[in-house]
Order: C-alpha cells, then structure tokens, then sequence
C-alpha cells in the first residue's frame, strides 16, 4: 500500500476456499494458530463480498478469536496501546466478511499510518479475468505502473500491460524479522504479531537478525 497512490480491494472476484480472506496465522506457545471466521455456503462459488459470516453456526467465533489473542499476546510490549481496537472489532455484530475486512483493513492502515485512497474494484465496472481484469483497472484508473505481488506473475501478461502503457512492477515482500514472544522467530504470521511486537515500527527499524 505504501509504494502506491491507488490500492484497489478486489471484492468482485471469487472467493479462495482455504485462502487468506477469512483467516490468518497467529503465534502462540506451541507454534502457531490458524484464526478463521466461518462462512456460509463453503461448497459453492461466491464472490468475495457475497461471502456471509456464519454466525447462526458458529455464534462464538469472535470470542475465541479474541481470547486467543488476549492470552497470547498480553505479554507483548505494544498489547495495551493496541488491543482496544481488536476487541472493538470482535464486540461488533458482523453480516458479511467484506464488511469486517475493510474494518480491520481500515484500523490496520491507521496503525501503520498508511493513508493512501481505496477504491472497491466493484465501483470500477470493468469486467474480464485475472490478468485481463487487473489491466481493465489500471486503465478506468489512468494508472501508468502497477504493483503486483509476486504470486501475480502466473496470470498476468505484463507484455499486454506495456503495449497499454502500464509498467508492472512485482513487489518482492521479505518479511521483516523482529523480537517476537514464545521461543524462536516465525515468519509470515498477521499483522497483529507484528503490531502487538513492534507497534508498527518502519520496517528498516526492526528488519536485523534477532539476537541470541
């Protein structure tokens, strides 16, 4: 977010079944804990802000959320300052996943002071796949550079993005190490570890080996 001056929500297209939509890794004592908000209607093809909590199924889910986190992180140097905005958000009644996504989405943004304009891809109306989607966005957006995550260069043609006029840029991410809680440094973890950690310390400040 912080390398562009556009950040595009993709909530038009489908759905990722095991995916990082609705669920993220957490570090606890023993290694680490999935933390994942149940939806409905797993077997079937939705898009992402179709996807509906399931709340009737698993009334409880944000409770545990935030127990886990309060065990696990109270301890950690930042928890005070930071944890009223997760237990704010795990105290609201949630409908659908988009919904408590741009609120932690919005909350971790203001944390890390990242203010930079979001746009729904849904209010863009452009249609196409993958790649051809992507590149429809950059061009209702007058975009001349996109930055893409690395995973993106399965499906995007970047020869087609050039012939537009859009240079693309593949953002190489390297987790940065950081004094964490519960034994030896594990990386690729949410956000909230590294909040509750570091307090949202720039990156070139935490990003040294740990010491032993």
């Amino acid at each position: 977010m912080v390398k562009c001056d556009v950040f595009v929500i993709e909530d038009n297209v489908q759905f990722e079944r095991q995916g990082f939509q609705n669920r993220n890794k957490v570090k606890i004592p023993g290694g680490i804990k999935w933390l994942t908000v149940p939806v409905e209607h797993v077997g079937k093809d939705l898009l992402i802000n179709e996807v509906q909590i399931a709340n009737a199924a698993e009334p409880k889910w944000a409770e545990r959320h935030w127990m886990t986190l309060k065990h696990n992180y109270r301890k950690a140097p930042f928890w005070e300052e930071l944890q009223g905005f997760f237990e704010e958000a795990y105290g609201k009644h949630w409908d659908l996943l988009i919904d408590l996504n741009m609120h932690l989405i919005k909350g971790l943004m203001e944390v890390l002071g990242i203010q930079k304009k979001l746009v729904m891809s849904s209010a863009l109306g452009v249609g196409g796949k993958k790649g051809e989607l992507v590149l429809n966005q950059c061009k209702v957006l007058g975009a001349d550079c996109l930055v893409a995550g690395a995973g993106a260069r399965e499906y995007l043609d970047v020869e087609a993005f050039e012939k537009a006029g859009v240079k693309v840029v593949f953002q190489e991410f390297k987790y940065p190490v950081y004094e964490q809680l519960h034994g030896a440094f594990v990386p690729d973890l949410s956000v909230v570890d590294y909040l509750f950690c570091t307090g949202g310390k720039p990156r070139e400040t935490v990003d040294e080996p740990m010491k032993e």
